[in-house]
């Protein structure tokens, strides 16, 4: 078995798309006006319109209603991301903090209100664990 993506159910895809685009310097790709992925080494975030919802069973998904899943990214340095993405980001949990593990993180929420963390290794045992 392969864990293959994570999906984010919108009421507006394109401007989404244009915000993990913009946070990620990574490129989307459309598979459909309905459906795009940002595809990184790792794993996949997929966005799709609420008007898919009615395909996986009705109120299967609900757009803007996630309180409980944190997307995690992996960047080499936190502390220097954190000043150019105030440019994006409106809404910031903390500032970039020193996590028990050894993960110096950055939480800041999408337009959506979905929970991002974009976190740096900086203990020993930390970088060990994403060292390849």
């Amino acid at each position: 078995m392969e864990f293959a993506a994570t999906r984010i159910i919108t009421d507006d895809v394109p401007g989404l798309v244009a915000f993990y685009t913009r946070i990620t310097g990574i490129e989307a790709r459309w598979l459909h006006e309905l459906f795009a992925e940002i595809a990184t080494p790792s794993g996949t975030l997929a966005i799709a319109s609420s008007a898919t919802v009615p395909l996986l069973g009705a109120g299967a998904a609900e757009a803007r209603a996630n309180r409980s899943v944190t997307l995690d990214f992996l960047v080499d340095d936190v502390d220097a991301l954190y000043p150019v993405l105030r440019e994006t980001v409106d809404v910031f949990v903390n500032e970039p903090t020193t996590m028990p593990w050894g993960n110096r993180s950055l939480l800041f929420r999408d337009p959506d209100g979905n929970l991002v963390n974009f976190f740096t290794p900086v203990g020993a045992a930390a970088r060990d664990r994403f060292t390849k």
